[in-house]
């Protein structure tokens, strides 16, 4: 492993005694007398283990705040390894407001805490993929991440031709079941249904719509997750809802995002859907400028457009990134597949805008939902076949 161990045992056996006894001490310590030193020597005679516990209680009040600050890095990074990476972005970039965003900002979080240190890797195009992951293996990063489906067949081809070389893939299964490689996914069906109910109960038009980003296995979650979501939202409310779709054929073209959502929005639809990147912030503006509805994607976007705003699917890439460089720290990183669901709390979850549009009621109803997905007894399809076959749409 590449890990570097920055402390020896003896080392870290003495910091975590120390560590042990630093809390209470400190806050003592600002009110100790300046003759701290004189009464340590007058109970020196008490007992030998008195003294020693005084004595040690003195060297925490002189290192008081270098100490706290160790304190509360052991508590992020346990073992006190730093994991080294390198993260190869999709079209998004760092700045996508969304799913390379979240990444990102989960790096950024474990280089923080002391458990990580990082750097990165923007793609432009899909050509860069290939370049951008050759330029990553020159780093001798413990771990190479890469980030959306779309980089799965470079990840897979740099895998195979680089068997020594740790990588991780988000938002894609490790199809080729290389040993190192492990396959990061999301029940994105799951809350995406969530937020269609939320959106078919309060439209107003009964119209709504969804914009995609690139047709595929993954969006196709997005889409049929909630179109049944909405679907149940029409069953309850005893009236058809409508479903407006359309694709950008792109993620990062904010401007084919922002026309397409005109259009729904002109054609009736007062709630839009977009899991598409970048191409949502173009969703997001044409919220606003229309003044109606929207629903963010992957992170919580509601400050992008906090009185238009409903709810967001909230993808936590940046909480898996930290699990992922804690099992490696651990030594417990290997290639394989991990999936994240509604029962795993906030790795896939919804977070609702606070400015009090959705109802207490409506909020409660999505509780009951969720567990009923959770527990099995609302089955939520990932596609048009399963969505026809559940009995979601029509054929």
């Amino acid at each position: 492993m590449k890990i570097k161990n920055f402390m020896s045992i003896a080392a870290a056996l003495s910091l975590s005694l120390v560590l042990a006894s630093c809390g209470s001490n400190t806050e003592n310590a600002k009110n100790e007398p300046a003759d701290n030193e004189t009464k340590v020597e007058e109970k020196a005679d008490d007992t030998a283990d008195k003294a020693e516990e005084t004595e040690n209680t003195e060297e925490n009040t002189a290192d008081a705040p270098e100490e706290d600050k160790d304190e509360e890095e052991k508590a992020a990074n346990p073992t006190g390894e730093e994991v080294s990476l390198t993260m190869v972005t999709d079209f998004g970039g760092v700045n996508d407001k969304s799913f390379n965003q979240s990444a990102y900002e989960g790096l950024q979080k474990a280089e923080e805490e002391g458990s990580a240190k990082f750097d990165y890797i923007e793609s432009h195009k899909e050509a860069d993929f290939v370049p951008n992951l050759e330029s990553a293996l020159d780093s001798e990063s413990d771990i190479i991440l890469t980030v959306g489906y779309a980089l799965f067949p470079a990840t897979d081809e740099a895998a195979e031709e680089n068997p020594e070389q740790n990588y991780v893939i988000i938002d894609n299964a490790n199809e080729n079941d290389r040993e190192n490689l492990l396959g990061v996914t999301f029940a994105d069906h799951q809350n995406s249904f969530l937020v269609g109910y939320i959106a078919g109960m309060q439209s107003e038009t009964n119209n709504v719509g969804f914009v995609g980003g690139i047709k595929g296995v993954i969006v196709d979650r997005f889409e049929y997750g909630f179109r049944a979501g909405v679907e149940q939202a029409a069953r309850e409310k005893g009236e058809p809802i409508t479903v407006q779709v359309q694709y950008a054929n792109s993620f990062n073209d904010q401007a084919a995002g922002k026309n397409i959502a005109d259009r729904m929005y002109q054609e009736g639809a007062d709630v839009i859907f977009h899991a598409a990147g970048g191409v949502g912030i173009g969703v997001i503006e044409a919220a606003k400028e229309n003044d109606k509805w929207v629903v963010g994607v992957d992170r919580d976007q509601q400050d992008e457009a906090p009185d238009n705003m409903l709810v967001s699917t909230v993808k936590g890439v940046g909480d898996a990134v930290r699990q992922i460089i804690d099992e490696y720290a651990q030594g417990k990183f290997e290639g394989g597949e991990q999936t994240f669901t509604l029962a795993d709390g906030e790795a896939v979850t919804i977070a609702y805008a606070d400015n009090g549009i959705v109802s207490q009621e409506i909020k409660d109803k999505v509780e009951e939902i969720k567990q009923q997905i959770i527990d099995g007894k609302i089955e939520v399809p990932e596609n048009e076949e399963q969505a026809i076959d559940q009995g979601w749409i029509e054929k």
